[in-house]
């Protein structure tokens, strides 16, 4: 379907055409200039640059469009992979079962595997309709307040058991954030995240994860691998999608090139940002998450230095008690009725602060 055609022939084409567009445009320039015919001079030259100009814009979008078909043959490469190997291995484990005699040990073993291999089936699904659902701007999007701490170790927990790894291979120290977004979209944002670190970190892998709010009102989150690093002409491409570096028929590890370009796209909904830097002269990446902190109500907040309000004293509640609601005596009566004429004599009642 998508043919992995080569670049040769449009850089060859508009190597020819570029410079003959340019020749043809001097030559007309200086005939009319020696024959002053002015107008003749305009029309031509602009005519002559929307050609060259129409050249260019071609040549780009040939080279782009190639690109992408040429991703999106990778793609389809690494999905038939994705689908076909969990397939295999569940065939496999089904046919143990049904044909030989295995132990209590052996089964649980065997259906353990069956269900990393749904699960990893299930992971490849969520992506692709996480995919096709970036694009609806009309969803409803239900946010929330969410600890990043708590958040992050969840995750964390999840990829150490995805991966069998020790407690000392995925390091944790966060301070307290508070974030508002869709739990589900932030907890996709950092499996992901985490899980590149794990497949494309060292033997053994080593992944650092932190967080801490900075001055600027912003969670910062971290995470760090160990692995071979992200090359600087490579930071931006890895976060298109159907993306991935090299031929998908000599790759090693798994994928689909879709994690990243989710993770941009999903950090974005969250008026967030994401880099990928190096680690100076440690090995591998980091990759940083930028999202708003939810605001909390500080010593310079509106309303925290705030005077207290002021309120009638007829406006402040009294709780009675139960022998203060009996009925009251016709000489209680008129005492208190004396008591509100000497009130009124006397002027308006003065205001009571409430603290």
């Amino acid at each position: 379907m998508f043919q992995r055609s080569s670049l040769a022939w449009p850089i060859v084409l508009v190597a020819v055409l570029v410079p003959l567009i340019v020749a043809l445009m001097v030559i007309w320039i200086v005939n009319q200039t020696q024959a002053g015919h002015w107008v003749l001079l305009v029309i031509g030259v602009i005519f002559i640059s929307l050609i060259l100009a129409g050249v260019v814009a071609y040549f780009y979008w040939t080279i782009r469009e190639m690109r992408l078909n040429r991703r999106q043959a990778n793609f389809l490469d690494a999905v038939t992979h994705e689908l076909k190997s969990p397939i295999a291995s569940l065939k496999l484990c089904l046919q143990t079962l049904d044909l030989r005699n295995v132990t209590a040990d052996q089964s649980r073993e065997l259906h353990r595997y069956m269900l990393e291999d749904i699960q990893r089936l299930d992971g490849l699904i969520d992506h692709m309709l996480m995919v096709a659902r970036l694009g609806d701007e009309t969803r409803p999007i239900n946010t929330e307040e969410i600890s990043l701490p708590v958040m992050l170790r969840g995750c964390v927990e999840e990829i150490r058991r995805r991966y069998q790894l020790d407690l000392s291979q995925v390091q944790l120290d966060c301070q307290e954030c508070l974030v508002r977004c869709q739990p589900k979209e932030l907890e996709i944002v950092f499996l992901n995240l985490l899980d590149n670190a794990v497949k494309y970190g060292g033997e053994p892998p080593q992944v650092s994860v932190d967080c801490r709010p900075s001055r600027r009102g912003r969670a910062i989150a971290r995470i760090s691998d160990n692995g071979s690093g992200v090359g600087f002409d490579m930071r931006h491409k890895i976060f298109q999608r159907f993306y991935r570096g090299g031929s998908e028929l000599e790759r090693t590890t798994k994928g689909t090139g879709l994690g990243l370009h989710i993770v941009k796209s999903l950090v974005g909904r969250m008026r967030g940002r994401i880099s990928v830097h190096s680690r100076g002269s440690l090995p591998g990446a980091t990759f940083e998450v930028d999202l708003p902190l939810v605001a909390a109500p500080g010593p310079n907040a509106p309303g925290a230095n705030a005077t207290p309000a002021i309120v009638p004293a007829a406006a402040i509640p009294v709780t009675a008690s139960a022998a203060e609601t009996r009925p009251m005596t016709e000489e209680e009566s008129a005492q208190s009725l004396s008591r509100e004429r000497e009130l009124v004599a006397s002027g308006p009642v003065t205001a009571a602060k409430v603290p």
